[in-house]
């Protein structure tokens, strides 16, 4: 087992801060592998039955829990009412550390009454982050790890899998459906919802339009737009907003939208092999995983205007800071300055960042005329982190 030291470093500082952490990720994303390396932790599975009828009566439950560790209720969203019983906690028992893992965020509304606001903490676990990797394959060399966190994603399962199959892939979509979807949330229609995480899964990262989704699945537009809150809920989609500054060329309200994991686009794709296209384009997957593991959702977007330039990623790290621009490419010969020249030219000051699979770093290099800060992707998080006065040379 290979313990992400990241993450539980981050659930102890959540502990900290409160008492009771909600640690979300998509089904099998690692939540549970997690939650038992915390030290003293106790697990308590709620997908047995048992479990379930032990926790029926929540202050009973509670008051029998030991004051020393950490009590972990995983898969909690199988309780018929679990934001009672977390509730119960926060309110009642602060002097217990408790730490609960689901498949949602706390806004799937069917089971979560209540989203615990200033209870709790809130944790989304990422598939493996590029920082990462030299846990996972420490004798392995940088290119063989990230050609092989692309084409297998970041599921630890699937990432440490000599070749995930067909059969893994859509096991893992059935299980999301039968566990996840129909327990959460009210979808009629089985065929025509998995049909749209299928072109979700192949269309990652591209402009979203509801009505062009329609036609295939035949549904209504206000049906899609259930389907993609519904993935959002679950974290197997990242809802990404145009940013704009009040300029009348920028892009206001277009989303884009990018599916949780590069393994299932590039399998969703029918890729036997990974060209220098779909490596680009499944590393601003990897690069949007690390933006979102390290910054808050609201702190990330993406900039376009009406001429088409566009900025892949703009990242806001704190309030009242200037905005860091970011491109992402499978090699830095790739790299057109035009959208981060068009971006600046109403957006000046801020760090410009070119993220390339060919890039040592964090360095200072000159491309197509414009000075950019260059990084892999495996230092992205470190480069971005340093004050900009430490980046200089």
């Amino acid at each position: 087992m290979t313990e992400r030291t990241y993450w539980l470093q981050r659930v102890k500082e959540e502990l900290n801060h409160r008492s009771v952490v909600w640690i979300a990720g998509v089904r099998r994303a690692g939540k549970t592998t997690l939650a038992n390396a915390i030290p003293g932790a106790r697990l308590f599975d709620c997908e047995l039955p048992r479990v379930r009828a032990e926790l029926a009566d929540a202050e009973i439950f509670l008051r029998r829990q030991p004051t020393e560790g950490c009590l972990v209720l995983d898969e909690i969203h199988r309780l018929s009412n679990p934001s009672e019983l977390l509730k119960i906690a926060a309110d009642h028992f602060p002097h217990l550390r408790v730490v609960a893992t689901g498949s949602t965020t706390l806004s799937a509304k069917k089971k979560f009454t209540d989203t615990l606001t200033g209870r709790k903490s809130e944790l989304w676990l990422l598939p493996v982050l590029a920082q990462e990797l030299s846990q996972f394959f420490p004798h392995a060399g940088p290119e063989e790890v990230w050609k092989r966190r692309l084409f297998h994603g970041g599921l630890p399962g699937f990432l440490l899998s000599s070749a995930p199959r067909d059969v893994d892939y859509l096991e893992w979509i059935d299980s999301f459906w039968a566990k996840d979807v129909q327990e959460l949330f009210v979808v009629d229609k089985k065929s025509a919802f998995q049909i749209f995480l299928q072109l979700i899964l192949r269309q990652s990262g591209e402009l979203f339009e509801a009505t062009v989704f329609a036609a295939p699945c035949e549904v209504s537009r206000h049906t899609i737009l259930n389907y993609l809150s519904i993935l959002e809920t679950t974290l197997t989609a990242v809802v990404l907003r145009p940013y704009s500054g009040g300029s009348a060329s920028e892009l206001k309200s277009q989303p884009k939208v990018y599916a949780f994991d590069t393994g299932f686009v590039a399998w969703a794709n029918g890729w036997a092999a990974l060209s220098h296209e779909a490596e680009g384009r499944l590393l601003e997957h990897l690069v949007l995983e690390t933006l979102h593991g390290h910054w808050p959702r609201g702190a990330v977007s993406y900039w376009r205007n009406k001429a088409k330039n566009e900025v892949d990623f703009i990242l806001r790290p704190g309030r009242g800071t200037d905005v860091y621009a970011i491109e992402c490419k499978s090699r830095l010969s790739k790299f057109d300055p035009a959208g981060m020249n068009a971006f600046r030219r109403l957006h000046p000051g801020g760090l410009d960042v070119v993220v390339a699979l060919d890039a040592q770093g964090p360095q200072w290099r000159l491309l197509g005329g414009r000075r950019v800060l260059t990084t892999g992707p495996t230092t992205l998080a470190q480069a971005l982190l340093l004050p900009p006065s430490a980046l200089e040379e």
